[in-house]
């Protein structure tokens, strides 16, 4: 029995990273409000599992980072508890039967959470991302600016996670039964 990746799926996590960084620069460059750097790892991680489901996001933000968004090289935790995390859950019968929008809330949470802490305690709430103006807003009031950060991350990850996760099964229910045996 053979161990190790295969070159199909060594270009597969490639790809993967490709569509990270592709959608990362579609959300930066229009100042969206969600991120879509995500979608590649979810994929990965839903055919291939949670250790190799963090690959494409380590890639991704260490190309973004270094191509300008440098904010992404701080992110890099973040993506790789998503891959794990996904990995983990993608095909547990619960959250197949219970919905992908309950999977994207739970994986939302904890990344979620550490993205909150990196953007407030390394940033004081300003980075990149459209929804920094949404943070900003929020800091101003009671809730003061951790959480503020949170909530509005929190709000930001589910959407972009629905819609990744939503995508990801598109694409999956597409591919030909050929491509499945591969990975």
């Amino acid at each position: 029995m053979k161990k190790g990746i295969s070159t199909q799926q060594l270009a597969f996590l490639a790809f993967a990273a490709v569509i990270n960084i592709i959608g990362g620069y579609i959300a930066l460059f229009l100042h969206l409000p969600i991120y879509l750097d995500s979608i590649g790892t979810i994929l990965i991680s839903a055919v291939l599992g949670p250790i190799y489901g963090m690959v494409p996001s380590l890639l991704s933000n260490l190309v973004l980072g270094m191509m300008g968004d440098v904010y992404a090289f701080y992110y890099l935790p973040v993506g790789m508890l998503l891959g794990a995390l996904n990995g983990w859950l993608w095909n547990k019968p619960t959250l197949k039967k219970g919905g992908r929008l309950l999977l994207a809330l739970i994986i939302t949470l904890p990344t979620s959470l550490l993205s909150a802490c990196i953007t407030a305690k390394l940033f004081g709430g300003i980075t990149s991302s459209g929804s920094t103006v949404l943070v900003q807003l929020l800091a101003k009031t009671p809730l003061g600016l951790t959480m503020s950060c949170f909530l509005v991350q929190l709000l930001t990850d589910c959407i972009d996670r629905f819609l990744s996760i939503a995508l990801v099964q598109t694409i999956l229910k597409k591919l030909p039964q050929k491509m499945h045996k591969l990975f």
